[in-house]
Formats: structure tokens, C-alpha cells, sequence
């Protein structure tokens, strides 16, 4: 048996996770994600993919995420026809995400066709809903801690990564003539203190491993972020608004708990909480579904009223609502989708907003190199939206404490339960000095002594003759 590895995405870059594995002629492809931020990365979505899909004989989702699953339609579109395996939760997330994905793509290219301002005649969407839908009749889900024949040499399992609600590790065990292989994809790693997720599962051995690094040089993330998120909001809310830009999944349910924990002990004012997100809406519900994925089934979740329908949210779901909230002037708290403002309803918020100095947008998660989000924390006089440079006079606010990615020490305290080193380390899924940092680290903290950052589309022999 000969096993080879090929890195198609997420490579010195945190979007747009794709890993192909070949064992002998089966392959197997690795989450399906769509590149985001800098351009040349969202070209790579139109592109060919590197090898004919119809090649592929399974894929396999560590979670729910865009950057994760968000090229599944396009590469049904292109012919991959066979089974696409996830954990339950993942299911149901990836069927809410994908529709919402063609959907914003949808309106995207029309509002472009109608203001003029898009380079391609005419604008169309990289899929629509109908290519969505297609990917759902391929989705197997399965439990966590279960173990799965794929085929005669070829078994996976599930394990709780605590990043969101269904994300997992995946373990790949190769059971050859001579002796058994297992290569672990550590997926996107969560927290070790989060209020909603528990903390990734420990993993003891791996022959090899794919670490992602998303934050492997910040350290001492603050784990409890309240303090800050108050001062945001007390300060904020007396003369204007605070927009929130808010991953539908994971991120917009934590803001909420955090708000609602703050309202209770009355740290803020008794301010409405609007939650512009038909998707928030949805995967919310699933949270009710699925509680025993997540920390709080049996305290905080059970309460009755819970404090996903506390009294000051109020959940929008027209895009006449959506609209209605630019009247509001001041005293109140808009949390909205994309979290790193690449699309939805939060560009009209920002567009509407980013000029009125007596508001604030609060970042709660990661933002990538060429979004919205990056370039406004890292103090753009002018963002463009809708084909026009809108001036930045907002307040930005960026809560580290908030995101649900591991930070540095987290990483590492995963990497700790392995008992020995793996074969070969791949540091993936972050920014260039992010994968170096962790790397050196590694190889610093652990003695660990084959410690690689793949490029994109880089391939590598693992073994041969198992």
C-alpha cells in the first residue's frame, strides 16, 4: 500500500481547506472549502479543480464551515457523485450553510448586474441553490467516537474538536499487508474554557498529523472575555450602535450568551439585541437538537426561558426588517452575518454604518488576509462595498477572547497528548508567520524533528509498501 498527500488548500493560508489522500488508487478528499479574502484566492474558486472530481472516491468533512465545505456544490457541479461523510450535527449545519452560501452568491451577482459595478459580463453566482441541493443527497452522518469502514483498508473516525456544534478531528486509520497507519487531521481545534463547546478530544498517536494553526503566534487569549465585551457595549450604546459581524454558526450563539449573562448581572443596558440572520435562526434551533454535542445540555441550555430566547433578542429574518434597523440611532446591538464581512447582510450594515463616528463595529473572530474585516482592524481610511469606497469613521473593536479557534497554548496543550512524534507534522489552515511560529515551537517544546509547512498544491510521499 502506498499513501500520498496532497495539499490543495488551506496552505500558509486559513481559507479554502481541501487535503487529497491517495491510498493506492483510492482517493479521498479532506473537507471541500471555499477559498476566501485576497483575490487571487477567490479566483481559485472559478478555476478547475486539480483533479477531475469524478476521481474522488469519498470526501470527508472536519466540520461545517465555508472554507471547509463551501466548494462541495461546485465540485458536484463538476461531476463528484459519491458519499460525503460527516458527523450528525455537520449534516444538518452544511444543508443550512450551502443554501445560504448560493444564496448570498445569488444576490451578490444580481445586485452587481443592477448597480453595474462587477468585472464579469454578466455577473453570475460560482453556484446557485439548485447546485446546493444536489450535494445533500451525499451526505452520510455518523456519531462521534465511532469507527467507520470506508473500505476493505481504509477506516475513519469522528472525534469532538469543540471548535462548533458537529466539528470534528478525524482519524484515518490504513491497515496494510504489513503493519497499520494512522494519519490524524486535527480539523479547526477549539478552546479549552468555551461556555457552549467542550474542549477537543486529547489524541495519543498518529503516525501523521495536520495541525492547523489559525492562531499559532497569539498566546494568552483572554478565555474569559466578558469584562471587555462590556466596556464595548456600555460605551457604545450611549450615543449610538454596536455592530456585531458574527459567524452564523458558533460565534453569533456564544456573542449571545455572553450578552445575556451581562444583562442578567446588569452590566449593561437593558439594551435589544437584534440577530439579522434567517441562517443564525436556524442553526440556533439545531442547538436544542443536538445537546449533547454541546457543554451546556444539562445547565445554562435546559433553563426555561434559555438564553438563546431571552426577552431582548429579537431574530430578523425579512430583508424588510433587515432594513428597518438603519433607523435606529443609537441604544441598541446588531449582530449580523459574514463574520469577516465577505458577503450578507452585515455589508449593508457596515455600508450604512462605517460613516456615523457615534457607532462601533466589534470583530469576535478571526479575519483573514484580504477581507473587510482585516483591513478595517488594520485601520483602512476607506473599505469598498457595493462598488463604492465608504468611509471608515466607526469605532473598531476587535475581542480576541471571543473567537473559537485555540490560541498558541491551547495548541500546543493539544499537541501535549501525543506519546511520541508523528512520521511528519503538517502545520496548516494559517497565515505564514502564524504556521512558522507553531512549527518552531513544536520542534522547540516537543523535540519534534520533521515539522513541515506545505504550499499549496504541494505533494508528499508518506509511505510506501505498508
Amino acid at each position: 500500500m502506498n499513501i500520498y498527500i496532497r495539499f490543495l488548500g488551506a496552505s500558509q493560508e486559513v481559507t479554502g481547506s481541501k487535503f487529497l489522500l491517495e491510498v493506492d488508487e483510492f482517493k479521498i478528499l479532506i473537507d471541500c472549502g471555499l477559498f476566501q479574502g485576497k483575490k487571487e484566492l477567490r479566483l481559485l474558486n472559478w478555476s478547475d479543480f486539480p483533479i477531475k472530481p469524478t476521481e474522488i472516491d469519498c470526501i470527508l468533512l472536519t466540520h461545517a464551515h465555508i472554507d471547509h465545505t463551501g466548494y462541495l456544490p461546485r465540485l458536484v457541479k463538476q461531476g463528484y457523485k459519491n458519499s460525503i461523510h460527516c458527523t450528525h450535527p455537520t449534516l444538518d449545519l452544511v444543508k443550512i450553510l450551502l443554501l445560504d452560501s448560493a444564496k448570498l452568491q445569488e444576490e451578490e451577482a444580481s445586485y452587481a448586474r443592477k448597480k453595474g459595478y462587477s468585472k464579469h459580463t454578466p455577473p453570475e453566482p460560482l453556484y446557485d441553490e439548485k447546485d446546493a441541493q444536489k450535494v445533500f443527497p451525499l451526505l452520510i452522518s455518523h456519531p462521534f467516537g465511532q469507527w467507520i469502514k470506508i473500505n476493505d483498508n481504509i477506516e475513519v473516525r469522528f472525534q469532538t474538536a469543540g471548535h462548533i456544534l458537529g466539528a470534528s478531528i478525524i482519524e484515518v486509520l490504513l491497515k496494510g499487508e504489513k503493519e497499520n497507519k494512522k494519519i490524524v487531521f486535527s480539523g479547526d481545534l477549539g478552546r479549552y474554557q468555551d461556555p457552549l463547546m467542550p474542549p477537543p478530544t486529547p489524541i495519543q498517536e498518529a503516525d501523521i498529523l495536520l495541525i492547523e494553526s489559525t492562531y499559532g503566534n497569539r498566546d494568552n487569549i483572554d478565555v474569559f472575555p466578558e469584562k471587555e465585551l462590556g466596556r464595548i457595549v456600555r460605551q457604545t450604546l450611549k450615543n449610538g450602535c454596536l455592530i456585531i459581524p458574527a459567524f452564523s454558526v458558533g460565534r453569533t450563539q456564544s456573542v449571545l450568551y455572553y450578552l445575556t449573562q451581562l444583562l442578567e448581572k446588569q452590566e449593561i443596558p437593558n439594551a435589544p439585541i437584534f440577530v439579522d440572520s434567517p441562517m443564525a435562526i436556524d442553526v440556533t434551533e439545531l442547538y436544542d437538537k443536538y445537546d449533547d454535542c454541546h457543554s451546556l445540555a444539562k445547565e445554562v441550555f435546559q433553563q426555561e426561558p434559555n438564553f438563546l430566547k431571552h426577552p431582548n433578542i429579537h431574530y430578523y429574518q425579512s430583508q424588510e426588517q433587515s432594513i428597518s434597523l438603519n433607523e435606529i440611532r443609537k441604544g441598541a446591538i446588531i449582530i449580523s452575518a459574514s463574520g469577516m464581512a465577505t458577503g450578507g447582510r452585515i455589508l449593508h450594515h457596515l455600508y450604512n454604518r462605517l460613516p456615523n463616528s457615534q457607532d462601533t463595529i466589534l470583530f469576535v473572530g478571526y479575519q483573514s488576509e484580504g477581507t473587510r474585516g482585516r483591513d478595517l482592524l488594520e485601520g483602512k481610511e476607506f473599505i469598498k462595498i457595493f462598488g463604492s469606497y465608504v468611509p471608515v469613521k466607526a469605532h473598531i473593536e476587535y475581542i480576541a477572547g471571543l473567537s473559537a479557534h485555540a490560541d498558541q497554548e491551547e495548541l500546543l496543550q493539544w499537541i501535549s497528548n501525543f506519546k511520541q512524534s508523528p512520521k511528519i507534522t503538517f502545520i496548516t489552515h494559517g497565515e505564514k508567520e502564524a504556521s512558522q511560529s507553531l512549527a518552531s515551537l513544536i520542534q522547540e517544546k516537543f523535540h519534534w524533528k520533521n515539522v513541515v509547512i506545505p504550499n499549496y498544491m504541494e505533494g508528499f510521499v508518506l509511505f510506501r509498501g505498508i
